[in-house]
């Protein structure tokens, strides 16, 4: 979706949340004490953008998000591959990940302290944790729907394995890893939430812990925002890519 395909309608109802969020916080039907008033929100991310906190803080943020994402990001593609295309990937790496999803990734924060410690290994993990499944999953399951037929007919053609998964199973699984990957960022930016409120010195959900301390609701909802614009921002950026790695493939639109 380009800027100029955004309809108006989309944002209505953000504007009109916001417009009630500001008459509540104005009139005092939400207290100042329970949340601030988004005017002041705002007025406290410029004044924090102004000084380079929130900059520093932003930048330590995304760093262990994209370290964390390529991390699991790496493994889930080359195990779900694996598992994917071959008899005995499928029998020794399957199993073991399906019993492993199971568990909460969250749930392990205790254990994950014990092996890796609690400094930025501690959520690089748990961001990488996030983001394995999801795409894991999905490599997997594209690789398996692409139809049989077309891999024969490719074999047939005089295709080399290789050139059949270039030409056949690539572009086949491409639309289910561009869902993992849709998944597996919002993961991402849950596990980093809770990664950095785990004895971080920076990042966004330090600056929100610390705010939290001194009951800084304005601070505190200036991070869970900065979190929310950046999900969004590398869904868009995500969904921009598929649409023009896609390009090819024509699904229904809404009416």
């Amino acid at each position: 979706m380009t800027l100029g395909e955004l309809r108006p309608r989309r944002v209505i109802t953000p504007v009109l949340l916001v417009a009630a969020w500001e008459a509540g916080s104005r009139t005092g039907l939400i207290p100042a004490t329970k949340l601030s008033a988004p005017s002041e929100v705002l007025a406290t991310g410029v004044r924090l953008a102004a000084d380079g906190t929130l900059g520093a803080h932003l930048l330590d943020s995304l760093t262990r998000a994209v370290v964390g994402l390529a991390v699991g990001g790496v493994l889930a593609v080359a195990l779900g591959a694996a598992a994917g295309l071959l008899r005995l990937g499928d029998d020794l790496v399957d199993p073991p990940v399906q019993a492993a999803r199971m568990l909460p990734h969250l749930g392990l924060v205790p254990l994950l302290i014990i092996w890796v410690g609690i400094g930025e290994e501690l959520k690089i993990t748990l961001v990488a944790l996030g983001a394995f499944f999801p795409i894991y999953f999905n490599t997997y399951a594209g690789i398996r729907d692409i139809d049989e037929r077309l891999v024969e007919a490719a074999r047939a053609c005089g295709l080399t394995a290789w050139e059949r998964l270039r030409h056949v199973v690539l572009p086949g699984a491409l639309p289910s890893l561009f869902l993992g990957l849709r998944l597996a960022i919002g993961a991402a930016w849950l596990s980093l939430v809770v990664g950095e409120q785990v004895n971080a010195q920076t990042g966004i959900g330090f600056l929100m812990m610390e705010a939290r301390e001194f009951s800084q609701t304005d601070v505190v909802v200036l991070g869970l925002l900065v979190y929310a614009l950046l999900g969004l921002a590398s869904d868009l950026l995500l969904r921009a890519g598929e649409r023009r790695a896609l390009r090819w493939r024509r699904g229904l639109r809404a009416t």
